[in-house]
């Protein structure tokens, strides 16, 4: 099987373990039943933007052109950082796309990856964003009234845990179990000082305490994991090659290295299965 086409991110859904499928072009690839078989993907020096769909001789931010880059309110800072979020200013790059995506329920959560950390994610994109990061499992522990809201909280809430991911160590195998209803009481009643006094300067209607939320366990399409991780890149090799021992993230796991695919969005590819 030959495909050609611009990639995008990984398509997921959530099962036993996790389906993957790869967008390819116009083709959309379940990879879940070649894990195991070796496959190919050959970069055919173009770049296209995901957005615009212009040539672009270097990508930003996974995946735009310079211009898409500079001008849409997805590749601001803010998206990076969401307590600078700045729409009630009047100075958000597109206001209705805004309106769409940040001045909506965003969840403040907790997932254990490369070990436990804190996030958000619009509600929409719940378990997307988990599976997303290889999370082994997620617990969302308050529902913020748009993502202003859950960056503050997060901000309160990463004086006590981490809040990035160690993309290496996630990739090498699954994380110790960590009890998440426990961890986020603990978190919630050290940082109870700080929720009062945002819930006083804000509003005590614009954040929830989802205190009857359970765990989300997850689990990923993985025959072996890495003991080293390598990653591959098309800017310095066109050619990646390998049995596909696994998937988890968005990236692929091969004999022969990881492929993060969410950070050569655009590039036109050939996958050989």
């Amino acid at each position: 099987m030959l495909v050609r086409g611009n990639l995008q991110k990984m398509k997921t859904t959530l099962a036993s373990p996790v389906v993957y499928q790869l967008p390819v072009g116009d083709e959309l690839v379940t990879l879940n039943n070649v894990i195991g078989s070796p496959i190919t993907l050959r970069f055919i020096k173009e770049i296209n933007c995901i957005h615009c769909g212009r040539k672009t001789n270097k990508s930003f931010s996974q995946g735009y052109c310079y211009p898409c880059f500079k001008s849409l309110a997805q590749c601001d800072m803010c998206i990076m950082k969401p307590e600078t979020c700045h729409f009630h200013d009047g100075t958000c790059r597109e206001p209705d796309w805004a309106e769409q995506h940040c001045m909506q329920d965003h969840f403040v959560y907790l997932a254990n990856s490369s070990g436990i950390k804190v996030g958000i994610t619009r509600g929409t994109q719940i378990p997307t964003r988990w599976i997303d990061q290889g999370a082994s499992s997620a617990l969302p522990i308050f529902r913020a009234k748009d993502r202003l809201v859950s960056g503050k909280l997060e901000m309160i809430l990463k004086q006590h845990v981490a809040d990035k991911t160690d993309w290496r160590k996630m990739l090498k195998g699954e994380p110790d179990a960590v009890d998440l209803v426990a961890r986020r009481d603990e978190l919630v009643d050290a940082s109870k000082a700080e929720l009062n006094a945002l819930a006083k300067e804000m509003g005590s209607d614009v954040f929830e305490f989802l205190h009857k939320e359970m765990p989300v366990g997850i689990e990923f399409p993985v025959l072996i994991y890495p003991e080293k991780v390598k990653a591959h890149n098309f800017d310095k090799t066109e050619d990646v090659t390998g049995v596909l021992n696994g998937i988890k993230g968005q990236y692929l796991i091969l004999d022969t290295g990881v492929l993060n695919i969410r950070k050569f969005g655009g590039y036109l590819v050939e996958l050989e299965l």
